[in-house]
């Protein structure tokens, strides 16, 4: 998005000075290997010159997505309090192949309780709302809890849980956020 407000970075011809800006670009964060090809594919045209780079980093241990993977759903499942469907689906986009994004989501799985965590988010929600919570707002909350990845049976029980109402089923089509 950056990329198409600054046009394109100065070319770089040499396998050095591409390695150079790749330890740049990874002190700012950590990138995958798909991120990180395409930001070196956009600074130098040789493409020989771009996949020598990036097994250099493969080999040096800079670049690996399944590390990258696992430091990317903690950091979303405590701090940002997301789901697994958000986080897969951000990592898919980030170009993680799936072996890694399942690993990933299973070990956090296993730390972490998906139901306490939407239950913070509703109490958190809650304390937000004015006045009575109708349909409305419950039906706020329950899309903000499937745009923030988590399963929707496990919405409805928990705000089921919370509210003592009955929280109606939603038609398949409906879930996806």
């Amino acid at each position: 998005m950056l990329g198409r407000m600054f046009g394109k970075p100065r070319q770089l011809e040499t396998e050095a000075a591409v390695y150079d800006a790749a330890i740049k670009i990874l002190m700012r964060r950590a990138h995958s290997v798909h991120e990180m090809k395409k930001a070196l594919a956009r600074r130098c045209e040789n493409d020989k010159i771009v996949r020598g780079v990036l097994e250099r980093l493969k080999r040096e241990s800079l670049l690996d997505d399944a590390r990258y993977a696992k430091q990317f759903t903690r950091l979303k499942t405590e701090s940002r309090k997301q789901g697994e469907f958000r986080i897969a689906r951000d990592l898919r986009a980030r170009g993680i192949p799936d072996r890694h994004i399942e690993t990933a989501i299973k070990d956090a799985a296993a730390a972490t309780d998906s139901a306490a965590i939407i239950r913070q988010r509703i109490e958190r929600k809650l304390r937000l709302f004015r006045g009575e919570i109708d349909e409305r707002k419950m039906a706020s909350l329950y899309r903000s809890l499937i745009g923030a990845g988590f399963p929707s049976d496990l919405i409805r029980k928990e705000l089921h849980r919370l509210t003592h109402e009955e929280i109606p089923d939603v038609e398949p089509g409906d879930e996806s956020v």
